[in-house]
């Protein structure tokens, strides 16, 4: 049997993981972190809500790839690697960057320009759909199980992580070239970045060390990867991801994603100022996470999660009602810290949870296909939905909606055990 791993060893495993998480992340949300300035070049017509709208329209439409993604890459995840599945994702990432990044304007080829830039994000959105359940999988995997909290909170720490360099890229973008610049060529820039960063992490993951427990699961002699067999043997446990994601993944897309139109666009603060406080909250944000993991490792998963979807059902609509009259950039980045440290409860422990749920032959399906699903259906249409209420005057609705969703999750809660006490992760 193998030696329990040390911590340079478990370093090193989580690091290789992370780095191509990150490179991930960030090309997926150059697209949102961008949009404000490439809406008008790929849907001229309208207002800027409208022109949001549409953009929103597609960044829906990555996310409804990602369950076909999750479902394709979590089965090949269990029946031929982690390691492999990541490595195929961050290629995948790596092309539709680069389409987005050459593909010219309506101006110049009209109705193909959001036509190639729909199918852009499907390839997007396939690879984010692998990424996810593959890379929260291998680093549960890699953790050991006295701080496997703290260590697979590193997923979270990388995609926050990727949001944040997508922001600050178009920051430093637009201090140095100037708005007139972005909104004509500079936001092509961080699509560039982000496909040569997926081609450095594509070459570092050829490289990963494979997973105890998938080389066990390869010899346990069950069926790997079934789909039949996640909905069969596993139904209660494959409801509680689709009952976790779903408040989780609105309310994070909502205090990070969203945020930073909803600054511009509603709280009548400029570009500017949005992209501003939208990083530095996210910058803090990133540091919570392992602290938070830590905890869980200490008090267990469910207090953690009680605490983010009890807690975000009584504060997100004050929270969003008091932002959306605006006021000074410091009042208002400390209202959304208060507000992200209580969605930290879930975003910290959210990928060891769902881990911790299933067996190893099954364990990557189980986390990609009913997170993806969940996400695509709440995650992937929050800014699509609040841009919907917004633009038939009644954007309080939205507020509600998000409030509801987060109840019901807290429910699920409820009912589900604590995954550090009753973790099918049996490998140190």
């Amino acid at each position: 049997m193998p030696a329990p791993k040390n911590v340079r060893e478990r370093v090193r495993a989580i690091t290789t993981g992370s780095i191509g998480n990150l490179v991930e992340w960030y090309d997926w949300y150059a697209y949102s972190a961008a949009a404000l300035y490439f809406a008008p070049v790929f849907f001229p017509k309208g207002d800027q809500t409208a022109q949001l709208l549409q953009t929103a329209g597609v960044f829906a439409v990555g996310f409804f790839a990602r369950p076909v993604g999750a479902w394709m890459m979590g089965r090949y995840s269990d029946r031929y690697g982690r390691k492999n599945a990541m490595v195929i994702s961050v290629a995948l990432m790596c092309l539709g960057s680069l389409i987005i990044a050459f593909t010219p304007g309506a101006a110049v080829i009209g109705v193909f320009a959001p036509a190639i830039l729909f199918i852009a994000r499907i390839l997007q959105g396939l690879a984010l759909g692998g990424e996810y359940g593959a890379s929260a999988t291998y680093m549960s995997e890699m953790a050991g199980k006295a701080y496997r909290g703290f260590w697979s909170s590193f997923n979270y720490v990388t995609l926050i992580a990727g949001q944040l360099i997508a922001l600050s890229v178009l920051i430093g973008l637009r201090y140095t070239i100037g708005e007139e610049a972005m909104m004509d060529w500079g936001w092509r820039v961080p699509f560039v970045i982000g496909a040569v960063l997926a081609v450095v992490a594509f070459w570092l993951r050829r490289w990963m060390e494979e997973t105890e427990s998938f080389e066990k699961a390869q010899a346990s002699g069950e069926e790997l990867g079934s789909t039949k067999m996640l909905f069969k043997r596993f139904p209660r446990e494959t409801l509680t991801v689709l009952g976790l994601t779903a408040g989780g993944s609105l309310t994070f897309y909502i205090y990070t994603t969203y945020m930073q139109k909803f600054l511009a666009n509603t709280a009548g603060f400029t570009r500017d100022q949005a992209t501003e406080l939208s990083a530095a909250t996210l910058f803090c944000f990133m540091l919570i996470q392992p602290l938070i993991g830590w905890i869980s490792d200490k008090v267990g998963r469910k207090p953690m999660l009680l605490m983010a979807f009890g807690g975000g059902t009584l504060i997100t609509y004050p929270v969003m009602t008091t932002v959306a009259q605006g006021g000074s950039m410091l009042m208002i980045f400390f209202i959304l810290i208060g507000a992200m440290i209580v969605q930290g409860g879930y975003t910290a422990i959210n990928a060891v949870v769902k881990a911790e749920l299933y067996p190893s032959y099954v364990r990557t399906l189980g986390v990609a296909l009913p997170y993806a699903l969940a996400n695509a259906t709440f995650g992937g249409t929050a800014e699509y939905v609040a841009l919907w209420f917004k633009s038939i005057g009644l954007e309080h609705g939205f507020y509600i909606y998000a409030s509801a969703i987060m109840a019901f999750g807290f429910l699920v809660v409820l009912t589900m055990p604590d995954t550090r006490k009753h973790s099918r992760i049996q490998e140190d």
